[in-house]
């Protein structure tokens, strides 16, 4: 190893404490959220406010890859908080939509999804939740 080169230290690697504050606001959300998971809410929310959708542009909307949006509306079917359906169109293509359990399940969870974000970003204060939001959203 050169002088040049720094040490390679897994603490301060952006995927491992972006893995560990994954990790901790997850925990979070099972507290408030048990009966699903944070990227079956992900999908219910975006159902709730788009209204049925591709499972394909569901799982983009969700940032989603094609199979795991597969698995993640497969275990909400069985839930019974949405149906699929081969779109009238287009056979080949399954449409989403809420059911009524479904929509009264994200409507009354709503207040919880709020409720987890301030847990999650509650040791910094007003100023540094703004600016990790932002950078946040510049690294997407």
């Amino acid at each position: 190893m050169s002088e040049e080169t720094e040490p390679y230290v897994l603490d301060d690697q952006v995927g491992y404490l972006l893995r560990r504050v994954t990790q901790r606001h997850l925990a979070i959300f099972s507290q408030h959220i048990p009966e699903i998971t944070a990227m079956q809410f992900a999908c219910l929310v975006r159902l709730h406010q788009q209204g049925p959708l591709s499972q394909n542009h569901l799982g983009r909307a969700a940032s989603m890859d094609a199979a795991t949006v597969k698995g993640v509306v497969g275990r909400l079917e069985k839930l019974g908080l949405v149906t699929r359906a081969a779109d009238p169109g287009d056979k080949r293509r399954l449409t989403v939509t809420l059911t009524e359990a479904g929509a009264a399940l994200i409507a009354a969870r709503y207040a919880d999804g709020l409720r987890i974000s301030a847990a999650t970003l509650e040791p910094l204060n007003r100023a540094e939740r703004a600016q990790l939001m932002a950078l946040l959203n510049r690294l997407t």
